[in-house]
């Protein structure tokens, strides 16, 4: 039931950005306003010490924060996703981390520097090494590569890969790939979305399609064709099962291309 909440997590950055402006808006408004020289020359004027933590000119994380986020906020809509192509925009978006990391040293050379009450560093020390922390536990996940016999790649037991549940391969060059269980049988697509090169594997089967965990784009295992009126095509690969492991041919066909699936005996 919270999935579309995951689906359109954008809209909450685009709203996060209005907030930004409205608190730079309110600062400028509250501090800036009755001095003698113009607000913005006076918001740069006021702390000028680089050399402490007490006085340090924390206001330029924020600017440059609230910059980035403008940016990505501009560039949400899937205009712009078509238009610089998938990984260019992700690329783009990545800065997001930049902009988390200044946020902090706003707040922490800035309102911290002056609150009185505690609680204010403890959900900021909370938050900050709680978003590190789950992205180190993410990194130490990462899909070993796949050994190479006669040109195919060994994916593993078949039991290792669940009804509705796929599997990620890496191949020593080039995507990754996700093989997935449904029915009985077992189908492979590439593994980056075709929306925003999203993880398949990481998702699973609904409806009979492979839904991307991202925003939920569908497609069909059996050619990795979006089911209409979509559009979107997956590369596909073959799979055969040997002695009860499963190996992938990692040359990929084009995108939309069937592919029978392979029954688990």
């Amino acid at each position: 039931r919270f999935l579309p909440l995951l689906y359109n997590r954008r809209h909450l950055g685009v709203l996060t950005a209005a907030v930004a402006v409205t608190h730079a808006y309110a600062a400028l408004d509250w501090y800036f306003s009755y001095g003698p020289y113009d607000r913005f020359e006076m918001l740069l004027r006021g702390n000028t010490s680089f050399f402490q933590a007490h006085g340090f000119p924390f206001e330029v994380f924020g600017i440059f924060a609230l910059l980035v986020m403008l940016l990505l906020a501009a560039t949400s809509h899937d205009f712009w996703l078509r238009f610089l192509t998938p990984p260019i925009w992700k690329a783009l978006h990545m800065a997001l981390y930049a902009a988390y990391l200044a946020v902090v040293a706003h707040i922490s050379l800035g309102a911290l520097q002056a609150a009185q009450n505690p609680m204010l560093a403890v959900v900021v020390g909370f938050c900050a090494v709680g978003v590190a922390a789950l992205h180190v536990a993410a990194s130490r996940s990462r899909i070993a590569e796949a050994p190479v016999v006669d040109g195919w790649l060994d994916a593993g037991p078949v039991s290792a890969i669940e009804e509705d549940h796929g599997i990620v391969v890496a191949p020593p060059d080039g995507e990754s790939i996700a093989i997935f269980r449904h029915t009985g049988r077992l189908s492979a697509v590439t593994n980056l979305c075709a929306h925003q090169n999203g993880p398949l594997g990481e998702g699973r089967v609904i409806d009979g399609c492979i839904t991307c965990p991202w925003h939920g784009y569908q497609y069909r295992l059996e050619d990795g064709c979006a089911p209409p009126p979509f559009t979107e095509t997956l590369a596909t690969f073959r799979l055969r099962i040997v002695d009860g492991r499963v190996w992938i041919d990692p040359v990929a066909n084009p995108p939309g291309t069937f592919v029978e699936p392979v029954t688990v005996p």
